[in-house]
């Protein structure tokens, strides 16, 4: 995965991944590698034009591109490493419904894994069963400590992110969701504020 962070507060680079279909795509393209808007379609259901209309739009904005080794219309597409981050305070108001129409999408999904997942999860072997970790835990911290443990917990993860950027899959592995919230769970009180100044 690229270093750099791409900040994303244009409206339509924002637009452009909160498609349905263009997060199944870029989510197919993480998963299982490069391959053909042929193949894409194939796999989620969507015609080649389709799915090679969505995969050009996703390129025009940077999130993939041509993979080596194809030619004409058998030219497989990857997504572009990179990490992106969307800076609430800097967005126009038509970038922040755009934003928000995104997160929610993203959201979505991630509760739609958990359940499938808790549907599934006597089909995986034992030890994806046991590996399978989800964690709850209420925590007092200031703003301070809140960024410092995200940032954190994004050095934790950099090596194994790093790691899959290839398109060789090591033996054994299987893509893994890895979703965290940390947000404060009520506004400050006048008292809350007087502490951790």
């Amino acid at each position: 995965m690229s270093s750099e962070r791409r900040h994303l507060t244009s409206p339509t680079e924002l637009r452009a991944l909160s498609h349905p279909t263009r997060l199944t795509l870029l989510t197919l393209l993480d998963e299982d590698g490069p391959m053909t808007a042929t193949e894409a379609g194939e796999r989620i259901g969507e015609s080649p034009a389709n799915a090679s209309f969505h995969l050009r739009t996703l390129a025009r904005y940077g999130y993939v591109e041509e993979a080596p080794g194809g030619r004409g219309r058998q030219r497989p597409w990857r997504v572009v490493r990179q990490a992106n981050d969307i800076p609430g305070d800097e967005l126009s108001a038509e970038a922040k419904l755009a934003a928000d129409a995104l997160l929610e999408l993203l959201r979505e999904r991630d509760i739609e894994r958990l359940r499938v997942f808790g549907r599934t999860r006597a089909d995986y072997p034992k030890d994806w069963r046991a590996a399978a970790t989800e964690i709850r835990m209420s925590l007092h911290l200031t703003a301070a400590e809140l960024a410092d443990l995200g940032e954190r917990i994004e050095a934790l993860l950099a090596p194994y992110t790093e790691e899959g950027a290839g398109s060789e899959r090591r033996p054994g592995t299987l893509p893994v969701s890895f979703g965290l919230h940390a947000v404060p769970t009520r506004l400050p009180s006048d008292e809350d504020k007087g502490v951790g100044r």
